[in-house]
Parts: structure tokens; C-alpha cells; sequence
């Protein structure tokens, strides 16, 4: 279970690994707390579709199983906007689409499809975890790093000192490719570097 976890968070990363889900951290990682709360609702439909996926699994019918995934993931996040709309409206304005959106991200259907109509609950669970924590993570720290330098804060607190000129791009959409793609090619390089030769 610990390894099918570390796969989503590290070596299946779904942003920086896989490159899916990139339409949100590009549109709303432009802070650290949007991306905290887009992180965090993604967690929360990964584990409840992977679950309820693999709990149907031997029901649903292989030739209805896609329209069937899209409507478990269609109702858990209609459940989720309903609710951030009614305790957290200003998260829901910032996210805006985004968050209905979540239904037809790429990692959700491909993990229904690849794992969770595969395997145990308890398994499936744990890669929802890995999966949804690994995005969470890396929505977290393209904001910080985008809202650091673009805005000179992290979570609204003022970090560079006074007098710092932001780095305006970073705030807007091409500053998400340059900062996602400084990541991916930054982990590369880590890989390469401490990976022993001849092991893959």
C-alpha cells in the first residue's frame, strides 16, 4: 500500500511526471492558496471516484464502464461545488470553473480506468491518496513559487523585502508553463544525478 502511494506522489506525479491535469496549474496556481484548494478538492474526488469505482467494478458493464465513471466523478463534484459554494465562496470564486472541470480531467478517468477497475478498494483507495496528494503538493508549490516571485508573498504574507519589483509574468498563464516546466526538467535532473548507473 505505502509503495502504490509513493508511485502518485513521486514517480507517477500526475503534473510532473505525467504531465495531466495541467489546465489547473496553469490557470489557478497563481497563488499558494488556490493551489492549496484545488489541490485538495482533487484529493477529495480521486479517493471517492477510485473507491466507488473499485466497489462497482464487478457490476458495471465493460461496454458502459467510461459513461459510468464520468457520472460517479459528475455527481461527487457537483456534491463538492454545491459545498464550497455554500461554507467557502470566495475559494469557489477563485477557482471558478475549475472546479467542474474536475470531471473530465484526464488523471481521474485514467486511474478509474487503469487502476481502480482493477484492483482491491483498499488499493484503489491509496492510489486516489497517492495520486491526489502528489497533485496537491505540486499545486502547492508552483503557487508558492509563482506567487513568491510574481507577487512577492506566500499565502498573502509579504516574504520579499521592501522595495522588491515582482515578476508580473509569473502571475499570468505563461509564467505557469515556465515555473511547471523548470520543475519537471529540475526533477529530471535530480533523477539522472542521484540514480546509479545501470538502474532504472
Amino acid at each position: 500500500m505505502w509503495k502504490i502511494f509513493i508511485n502518485g506522489v513521486y514517480k507517477e506525479n500526475p503534473i510532473l511526471r505525467l504531465a495531466l491535469a495541467l489546465c489547473p496549474s496553469l490557470a489557478v496556481s497563481n497563488t499558494a492558496l488556490n493551489g492549496l484548494a484545488m489541490g485538495i478538492c482533487l484529493l477529495f474526488v480521486m479517493v471517492c471516484s477510485e473507491v466507488i469505482v473499485s466497489l462497482t467494478r464487478k457490476v458495471i458493464h465493460q461496454r458502459i464502464r467510461v459513461p459510468a465513471y464520468l457520472t460517479i466523478t459528475a455527481t461527487i463534484v457537483t456534491l463538492l461545488e454545491q459545498f464550497l459554494h455554500a461554507w467557502f465562496p470566495e475559494i469557489h470564486k477563485n477557482l471558478g470553473v475549475f472546479v467542474a472541470l474536475i470531471v473530465v480531467f484526464a488523471i481521474i478517468l485514467a486511474r478509474c480506468e487503469v487502476f481502480a477497475s482493477k484492483n482491491s478498494v483498499g488499493k484503489s483507495f491509496f492510489d486516489g491518496l497517492g495520486m491526489g496528494t502528489g497533485f496537491l503538493l505540486s499545486m502547492v508549490i508552483i503557487g508558492m513559487i509563482r506567487e513568491l516571485f510574481g507577487s512577492g508573498s506566500i499565502f498573502g504574507q509579504q516574504i520579499m523585502f521592501e522595495g522588491y519589483q515582482p515578476v508580473l509574468i509569473l502571475v499570468l498563464s505563461p509564467g505557469a508553463f515556465l515555473v511547471v516546466g523548470l520543475l519537471m526538467g529540475f526533477i529530471n535532473w535530480i533523477e539522472r544525478k542521484f540514480t546509479p548507473k545501470g538502474v532504472k
